[in-house]
């Protein structure tokens, strides 16, 4: 990958994005920073803009499962259905429509081991395995030093909060 600026960050989630779709596979993928001071994750890139615009933002407090698991023991989080994914997420009724019915994300963590964003994979029902689990943690390991700049370009810091997102 080519040295991150602030003004490629979108390239960096762009080649993690292909090289993700070669394998496990993705239909849905968004790069999300992890926000410690709200407890919430702000989207800063999308495969799907329209549905899930840059910028909005969501608090993790729905699931206590899914940031014990990602967040506070850094370990990738697996919905390989729909029930699972659903138990999860709320916005599970999207997600379908996108033909979506399975959720690998995987914490990006910095030098310190401090998790500073997520990238949530979706691909179809019963799509992804621990193998595919495997393979995604590979490549976000192969690429860490570049999602990690591309994280950290992006302020946590912000004077006001955004508008909550619903999904």
């Amino acid at each position: 990958m080519n040295t991150v600026n602030p003004l490629n960050t979108d390239g960096v989630f762009k080649q993690t994005l292909e090289a993700l779709q070669q394998e496990p596979g993705v239909i849905l993928f968004t790069a999300l920073q992890w926000i410690p001071q709200r407890s919430s994750l702000r989207r800063l890139y999308t495969s799907h803009p329209a549905e899930y615009p840059v910028g909005g933002e969501k608090t993790v407090q729905i699931s206590p499962g899914w940031l014990g698991t990602v967040i506070e023991e850094r370990k990738p989080f697996l919905a390989a259905d729909l029930a699972a994914l659903r138990s999860v997420f709320t916005d599970s009724g999207l997600i379908q429509q996108l033909g979506c019915g399975a959720v690998i994300n995987v914490p990006v963590l910095d030098q310190q081991n401090n998790v500073v964003g997520v990238l949530a994979l979706l691909d179809a029902e019963g799509k992804y395995t621990q193998q595919s689990v495997e393979i995604a943690v590979d490549v976000v390991n192969s690429n860490r030093a570049h999602l990690v700049q591309a994280f950290e370009a992006h302020p946590t810091q912000v004077p006001e909060a955004p508008a909550k997102d619903t999904v």
